[in-house]
C-alpha cells in the first residue's frame, strides 16, 4: 500500500474495514481499449463521440454504479475525460470513490438524484450548458430527470436506459416520487416510446438502441441516420435472438412482443396493479 495516495490508503482501509473486495481497474487490452459496458456500449459511444463535434470533453453519469461495471463513462474518465459520477447506494459509492481517486478531473456525490435536485447538482459541479456525454441509469423515475436537465443543458450525447421490456408504441414511465424505491422487478424507467417524445419536444434525435440502452444526439449535431422508435427497438432489442440469453430475467414479459397495443396495455395494468396510480401508460 505504500505506493498509494493517502488519500487512495484512507478509501482503501475504509472499504477493508467494511470487508469489501478490492480491485483495481482492468488493464487496456492488447490494442489499448477496453470494455467496460454491460454489452459494449462503449465501443459505440466512442464511436458517435468520434463523429460529433464535442464542445466539452466533459461527462455526467447519474446511477454511476461502482464506477467500472457495466460502465458507460468509465472508459471517458479514464482517458482524461472530466466531469460528474452520482451514485446514492453506498457501498457501490465507495468502491467508486476508490476506482476514482487518479481521475483528478471527476467530482463524485453521493446523492439521489431526483427531478428537484438535478440542476443544482450540475450547476454546483460547474458542468458546461453543452457539456459532451451524459449517461442516465437510475431505474425508476429516469424521464423527469432527463426532462428536467434539458431543460437547461444540452449534452452532446446521450446514453439513457430504458424498460426495454416495453415495446413501441407504448408510452410508460414511472411518476416522479420522493420515495419511490426500485424493488428489483419490472416496474421501473421508461418505455423507449417515452424517450423517443421526449426526444422530440427537445430536438434531439434518436439514432440507436443497444438491448437497453437508448442513444440520442441533438439534431443540429447528428452525424448519423434517426431512427423511429419502433426501428430502433426491433434492431436493438426484439430481432437480436441472444436477448433472453442476456437479459433473462425478461422471458416472462417476452407474451408482449407479439401483442396489439391494448392487449398490451392490458397486461401491463395487470402486472403493475399493485403499483396502481404510480405510473404513467399511453
Amino acid at each position: 500500500m505504500s505506493g498509494l495516495s493517502p488519500g487512495v490508503r484512507l478509501v482503501k482501509r475504509s472499504l477493508s474495514a467494511l470487508g469489501l473486495e478490492l480491485k483495481r481497474v482492468r488493464p487496456a487490452t492488447a490494442s489499448g481499449s477496453s470494455s467496460f459496458s454491460n454489452f459494449g456500449e462503449d465501443a459505440i459511444i466512442q464511436d458517435l463521440l468520434s463523429k460529433i463535434q464535442l464542445r466539452h470533453r466533459f461527462a455526467v453519469d447519474i446511477g454511476a454504479g461502482d464506477g467500472e461495471t457495466m460502465s458507460n463513462s468509465f472508459s471517458l474518465f479514464k482517458s482524461g475525460w472530466s466531469g460528474l459520477a452520482a451514485e446514492w447506494d453506498g457501498t457501490r459509492f465507495s468502491r467508486l470513490a476508490y476506482r476514482y481517486a487518479s481521475f483528478p478531473g471527476a467530482r463524485l456525490v453521493r446523492t439521489r438524484i431526483t427531478p428537484d435536485n438535478v440542476l443544482n447538482l450540475l450547476a454546483a459541479c460547474e458542468a458546461p450548458r453543452e457539456f459532451g456525454f451524459l449517461n442516465l441509469d437510475i431505474d425508476s423515475y429516469d424521464h423527469y430527470v432527463l426532462e428536467k436537465l434539458l431543460g437547461a443543458y444540452r449534452p452532446s450525447l446521450i446514453c439513457a436506459e430504458i424498460n426495454e421490456k416495453i415495446p413501441p408504441p407504448l408510452k410508460f414511465t414511472v411518476k416522479w416520487n420522493p420515495d419511490h424505491a426500485w424493488a428489483q422487478d419490472h416496474f421501473f424507467g421508461q418505455s423507449l416510446s417515452m424517450l423517443e417524445d421526449l426526444a422530440k419536444r427537445q430536438s434531439y434525435a434518436l439514432v440507436g438502441l443497444e438491448y437497453n440502452n437508448a442513444f440520442l444526439v441533438p439534431r443540429e449535431l447528428n452525424p448519423v441516420p434517426i431512427m423511429s422508435a419502433a426501428e430502433a427497438y426491433r434492431k436493438g432489442y426484439s430481432s437480436r435472438p441472444d436477448r433472453l440469453q442476456r437479459l433473462p430475467w425478461n422471458k416472462d414479459m417476452e407474451p408482449l412482443l407479439n401483442m396489439t397495443p391494448d392487449e398490451a396495455m392490458a397486461f401491463l395494468n395487470e402486472k403493475f396493479k399493485t403499483y396502481s396510480g404510480r405510473y404513467v401508460l399511453e
